[in-house]
């Protein structure tokens, strides 16, 4: 089977983006004759008319429309491989990044992080989006510059990874609470009422597991998505949210907490990125940037982490 010349994806992004042959031509510096025999090989390539006329103008086709953005991160990944590094000069970047963040993350360091970057790079502009689920499509697909969490299972073999920082899980509970101030065993823990944290609709979690060892079981008294609704609830009743830590210090504040009693293995966060900007200069700056707001906020340091035991 011949190889497909793969010059061809270049032209067809070129006129999906401009939908017109003309212009297509002009931007790559063909005559229009060049452009309309390129045309014609990719109708021929792909057993699609791609581009059909309509009135005085041309539309795509519904192949061309699924290809349109398939293409179009394929160039630009093209590109990527092919540009030569420079170093990045981040008073002149400007360029708007996009973090996908474990929960926590924004309220315990995503103000020094903003901080840090506007102090040298006023150009530069962090989006933070939520993270409900530990699936890669996002980075793999492109719609996420950086993202934070735990590597598990359903993160993708090809992404990249750097330890942010490592934890351990508390027990958080109101100032008021009966169990505030005292030195809790597991006993004690176990007989309180707790708030389950589950993400994936599951009724029990590492912590059930712990208890279940020592022949001990909590009752659950409700059942909740995330840490910040964990934490709300313990801050109005007398439930135990198990949170981790470091990650969870701005979301926790003026509550009280105690270490579990439970032999818990700590977790890692960690910072994870595409290796298609792994040579990337700017992306490179910013993954330092976060790397030394881990390292210096007081929510976390060499130890650290966010997971979900439950």
């Amino acid at each position: 089977m011949a190889m497909p010349d793969l010059n061809l994806l270049v032209t067809l992004d070129v006129l999906l983006a401009e939908g017109s042959v003309a212009r297509a031509a002009k931007r790559l510096r063909l005559s229009p004759s060049a452009m309309s025999r390129a045309l014609g090989r990719l109708r021929e390539t792909t057993g699609d008319p791609l581009l059909v006329r309509a009135g005085r103008g041309l539309v795509p086709t519904p192949r061309a429309v699924e290809l349109r953005d398939r293409v179009h991160h394929l160039v630009q990944d093209a590109e990527s491989v092919l540009r030569p590094a420079q170093a990045v000069d981040p008073e002149r970047l400007v360029r708007t990044f996009t973090l996908r963040t474990s929960e926590g993350f924004v309220e315990s360091f995503g103000a020094d992080l903003v901080a840090r970057v506007g102090a040298v790079a006023p150009g530069v502009r962090l989006r933070f989006v939520p993270k409900p689920d530990r699936g890669s499509g996002p980075l793999r697909d492109g719609d996420v510059d950086l993202e934070t969490g735990v590597v598990g299972a359903m993160t993708g073999p090809e992404v990249r990874a750097q330890a942010l920082f490592r934890d351990r899980f508390i027990g958080v509970v109101r100032p008021d609470h009966p169990l505030a101030g005292e030195a809790i065993t597991a006993q004690a823990y176990a007989a309180g009422r707790h708030v389950l944290i589950s993400r994936d609709g599951r009724d029990e979690g590492g912590i059930d597991g712990a208890l279940a060892a020592l022949g001990l079981e909590r009752k659950i008294a409700a059942i909740v998505g995330g840490f910040s609704g964990a934490v709300a609830l313990a801050r109005g009743s007398d439930l135990i949210a198990t949170v981790p830590e470091r990650h969870t210090v701005a979301l926790r504040a003026g509550m009280a907490f105690f270490p579990v009693p439970l032999s818990l293995p700590e977790v890692t966060v960690s910072l994870l990125w595409h290796p298609r900007l792994h040579a990337d200069p700017a992306h490179r700056w910013l993954r330092g940037l976060v790397q030394q707001t881990c390292a210096s906020n007081r929510g976390c340091s060499d130890r650290a982490g966010a997971g979900t035991p439950g």
